[in-house]
């Protein structure tokens, strides 16, 4: 049976493979799609979400918009990666725009109102932006969140060093209270941060392989991700930049790829250096109980075959 997924999301370059990976993916059904402001505001992650689902033919699949800000805080994006329309190609010809648009119900009350009305523990809630639309949903019916079957999350950094901070991830970092919330709010959790998708760099190998044998759509996606590349190229001098999103949906079709452990994770809301850093308790130095399953290592050249596979199948 196909696990049934909610996909909250920024797109971004990471985010739109996440969207066509879990498109593809028979051991998946994707209900729907919320969308928050992250890489970019709010109304360009909701086109670029629109413009994804019209490139695989799948404008049946509804689109929420969600929060644009942060809870607390002014709101951060991050043009200088994803550039001006959060989904910016190498070629500079923009993914085509699509007739469709959102849905006039607000992504939180979707959430709630999905998770309320199906079964307890069949649906798994995959976020791969910052967490406001997540907490908002479980601050407003906290009931859900016994309902879900468990929450997925790319964000964080534990041994790694931050993206946008020198502490901390950018989707905890730009909303780093809504984060905490989730982490304290006893869902059964499974992490991603930048330990494990730091590993799972888009080499120009592997770029090539996505271009040459991942289809049609594997040649649009070849031509958005070279622009992904270019800020992560120079600014680091590693030999890709990391595909950061799709780890989570590649757990729930083969999650052999990864392994990981349970963890105390917590989250620094405190202003100063150390905020939105995701402290993990690695080697259970304290009594605080496990809270989330923290991925650690990943195979790398299995988690591109299957990006590769999959974009072939649309």
């Amino acid at each position: 049976m196909a696990t049934k997924i909610i996909l909250d999301c920024d797109p971004g370059h990471d985010d739109a493979v996440a969207i066509l990976l879990a498109l593809a993916a028979p051991q998946i059904e994707l209900l729907g799609l919320t969308v928050v402001g992250g890489n970019v505001p709010l109304q360009l992650t909701v086109d670029n979400t629109l413009r994804v689902l019209l490139l695989a033919g799948r404008e049946d699949v509804p689109v929420f918009a969600g929060c644009p800000r942060p809870m607390v805080r002014e709101m951060i994006t991050a043009e200088h990666v994803h550039g001006e329309s959060g989904l910016d190609t190498a070629s500079g010809e923009l993914l085509a725009m699509p007739q469709s648009v959102a849905q006039q119900t607000h992504a939180v009350n979707y959430l709630i109102d999905t998770i309320r009305e199906s079964d307890p523990n069949t649906i798994t809630l995959v976020a791969t932006g910052p967490l406001t639309n997540v907490a908002a949903a479980f601050v407003m019916a906290p009931d859900i969140i016994e309902r879900l079957q468990q929450l997925i999350i790319m964000g964080g950094a534990f041994h790694e060093p931050g993206n946008i901070s020198p502490a901390a991830e950018f989707n905890v970092y730009v909303d780093p209270h809504a984060a905490r919330a989730v982490f304290e709010a006893g869902v059964p959790i499974v992490v991603f941060g930048l330990d494990i998708t730091h590993q799972m760099l888009i080499t120009p190998a592997r770029l090539s392989a996505i271009r040459h044998h991942g289809g049609r759509c594997g040649k649009v996606t070849a031509d958005f991700l070279d622009f992904f590349n270019q800020y992560d190229t120079s600014k680091y001098g590693w030999d890709g930049a990391p595909l950061h999103d799709p780890c989570t949906i590649a757990w729930l079709i083969d999650p052999d790829i990864f392994q990981g452990r349970d963890m105390a994770v917590n989250v620094d809301t405190a202003d100063g250096p150390n905020l939105g850093r995701t402290v993990a308790d690695w080697y259970v130095v304290t009594d605080e109980k496990p809270n989330a399953k923290v991925i650690t290592n990943g195979d790398s050249d299995k988690f591109f075959d299957l990006i590769v596979d999959h974009l072939a199948a649309l």
